[in-house]
């Protein structure tokens, strides 16, 4: 049988052939993958970004995904550097299309030396600066499925950045490995096709040269990874979720591992069943989360208000996405501060924490438990989209510093020595010590609506008073404990930026952009959202002349938040905002500042 041939575009007029010139040495890289849902491009991905991390690159991996299993348009794009990096780069270096739509959609990113491998069985192209490749007829034949294309992709990929071949092949081997021995010699197969289709191709061999890296300690994990292993390590035993993108792999992880510590993983007829049930379990005494996004967050309102109400310790994992309704499930977006910040009816206390790396999603899980439990009260653990579900390399997570604070945690002897026992006793912090059910010598009466020190259910307006009191002055009393801002760039800017969460990587790439023109700014990464540290951002905003506040929605919410709280620095706050799903890349915010100034 005739193997199919590459089909490559000749280079322009005047140009050096490819296969006499040096190769283009790339230190900071992005490649697009493009095709329709089920084609394969989040493995491409996968396998690059696998590569890179052995290369001791830095790597950050997006996706743009439709909500349904098969059909649509997908992409993934991964960047490697070797500086540290967290955004989305602004310009492809090389785009692999399994279909025509990928070329359209992503040939407006290409950069001026950018190459597009594309799988030509159903389509071509004439365009300068291609190589179409029959991918799924090279695999489909000697391996049955057309579906291995993604693989021989990957290999085509290998020879245009002169992979090294024996870390190419340790990468397929560590990806399909679980799969099975089938599985993994047909992926074995399909690289091998592929690497051998670009090398009798000319002009693609060799083409980009990738620069080594030092970041050879780093690990790839993901925003939802981090969130799991902070609540096993934190001592987090029972979780109860329902899924919903992006949060399903909060639970999936950890209905894998939780287990082996003892842990308890109940998946939820719907949100409303999983908040009363983790609810039910902190108050039988067990650490516990769930999570969620938009859409569940809303059915999950009245039960964080009970435990409000009660002074119950949950947390709570919102993975934003693009609202309202159902919105568009798989996008990006930071709309639901202020739902959270006015959660549900009435007052009572609740801290809402937001990271922005998977590190720090790691140690702010763990903190959010400690508060939880130390102040007896929910906890939002403020996540959105890019976090969530990009991969990222990020440090190790230290294990060894890892601190378990259970509050008043009251036992069996320390029950003992007290002349009585009251689950809501007024003390001079607001916190009540507390026994979970089944402590020797204790009877208590826990309820969602007003009470008194026994918990039995009270209207009277004195106790009222000094019920409400205890409750809401526990936002002022814990400030200290509470995630602190982080601030970076010279004391002496007049230009300061103040985001959250994911924005903290274009933010800062963005700063550097600046810098190089000359720009001095500030950067405050608020890390606690609710209730708004003021003690930390109203300094920051006296010391500049303008604060652009970075976020993914339309009405600049974390802004009006802070307007709401420091009436007097309204004027210096300024919104740089994007909303239509997609995370910003570092220019647009370095073009919005430009033109807002």
């Amino acid at each position: 049988m005739t193997t199919p041939a590459a089909r490559t575009t000749p280079i322009s007029a005047g140009e050096t052939p490819p296969a006499e010139r040096a190769p283009i040495e790339l230190t900071d890289l992005s490649v697009m993958i493009g095709g329709q849902g089920g084609d394969g491009t989040l493995t491409v991905s996968d396998l690059l970004g696998r590569y890179f991390r052995k290369h001791g690159l830095y790597v950050y991996t997006s996706r743009n995904v439709l909500s349904r299993i098969r059909g649509g348009h997908a992409d993934a794009s991964v960047r490697a550097s070797r500086d540290p990096i967290s955004a989305v780069k602004s310009q492809v270096d090389t785009l692999v299309a399994f279909d025509k739509d990928a070329i359209e959609m992503g040939r407006e990113e290409m950069a001026g030396h950018g190459f597009i491998l594309y799988d030509s069985t159903t389509f071509q192209v004439d365009l300068p600066n291609s190589a179409g490749f029959p991918f799924a007829t090279l695999v489909g034949g000697p391996l049955g499925q057309p579906i291995f294309k993604n693989t021989a992709a990957y290999g085509a990929l290998s020879v245009l950045f002169g992979f090294d071949p024996t870390t190419t092949r340790a990468v397929i081997e560590e990806r399909f490995k679980r799969r099975g021995g089938e599985a993994l010699e047909k992926n074995l197969k399909a690289l091998e096709i592929g690497r051998k289709a670009a090398i009798e191709a000319p002009g693609v061999a060799g083409r980009f040269a990738v620069a080594e890296g030092d970041a050879h300690d780093l690990i790839l994990t993901t925003g939802n990874q981090a969130v799991a292993l902070g609540f096993v390590v934190g001592g987090g035993r029972f979780f109860a979720g329902y899924p919903i993108t992006p949060a399903t792999e909060v639970m999936e992880y950890l209905q894998r591992y939780l287990p082996a510590f003892g842990g308890v993983v109940r998946q939820a007829e719907d949100e409303l069943a999983a908040v009363n049930m983790i609810i039910g379990a902190s108050y039988a005494g067990a650490r516990v989360m769930t999570s969620t996004s938009g859409p569940g967050l809303s059915l999950m309102t009245e039960g964080i208000g009970h435990a409000g109400a009660a002074e119950i310790p949950i947390v709570v994992a919102d993975c934003q996405r693009v609202g309202p309704s159902t919105g568009q499930p798989t996008r990006h977006e930071q709309s639901d501060l202020s739902h959270l910040a006015n959660l549900g009816h009435g007052e009572y206390p609740r801290f809402i924490v937001a990271p922005a790396t998977p590190l720090d999603a790691f140690g702010m899980t763990v903190d959010a438990l400690n508060l939880a439990e130390r102040w007896r009260v929910p906890v939002i653990l403020l996540l959105d989209q890019a976090l969530c579900q990009n991969t990222t390399t990020s440090e190790r997570f230290d294990l060894a510093h890892v601190r378990v604070d259970r509050g008043k945690r009251l036992t069996g002897e320390s029950v003992a020595q007290m002349a009585q026992y009251k689950v809501y006793e007024l003390q001079d912090d607001g916190v009540s010590p507390f026994a979970p059910p089944g402590t020797p010598g204790i009877w208590s009466e826990v309820t969602g609506n007003e009470h008194d020190e026994w918990g039995h259910v009270s209207v009277n307006p004195a106790n009222r008073l000094r019920m409400m009191r205890k409750r809401m002055e526990k936002m002022v009393r814990a400030r200290d404990e509470l995630p602190e801002s982080r601030v970076f760039g010279p004391p002496s800017a007049r230009i300061g930026l103040v985001g959250f969460g994911s924005t903290s990587g274009p933010i800062q790439e963005a700063r550097q952009l600046l810098e190089h023109r000359g720009v001095a700014t500030r950067y405050l990464q608020a890390r606690t959202l609710y209730p708004v540290p003021t003690h930390e951002i109203d300094p920051f905003l006296a010391s500049v002349d303008v604060a652009y506040v970075v976020e993914h929605n339309y009405t600049g919410q974390f802004a009006r938040l802070l307007r709401e709280t420091m009436p007097a620095q309204h004027a210096k706050l300024r919104s740089v905002l994007r909303y239509d799903g997609f995370s910003f890349r570092a220019p647009e915010i370095v073009a919005q500042i430009r033109e807002a100034a």
